[in-house]
């Protein structure tokens, strides 16, 4: 991913957590609350962990996509803008 594809889905989980749609899996994260979203962003991180360590390249891509996507998720929940993350990588940069 790039960070134009993040954009794209940060947007869209915004979107959705603004509309509420019936039927999407970030809107039913975000109904079980926050310890929920923060606990399948740990669940996922290990998750990555154990691909990368045992598993396929294939399954380590699979599993950091749900990372990021979860995190996002989880950003988003908190009310933490992307750019906030892009500003705190550009100084630890520097």
């Amino acid at each position: 991913m790039n960070e134009n594809e993040i954009d794209q889905l940060f947007a869209t989980i915004k979107e959705r957590l603004k509309d509420m749609p019936e039927g999407s899996y970030t809107v039913e994260l975000s109904r079980k609350g926050l310890g929920y979203v923060a606990r399948k962003v740990g669940e996922e991180a290990v998750e990555t962990v154990v691909a990368s360590l045992y598993e396929s390249n294939e399954r380590l891509v699979s599993e950091s996509c749900d990372l990021i996507y979860h995190l996002l998720v989880l950003l988003a929940v908190k009310g933490v803008e992307l750019e906030d993350v892009y500003e705190e990588l550009r100084r630890r940069r520097k």
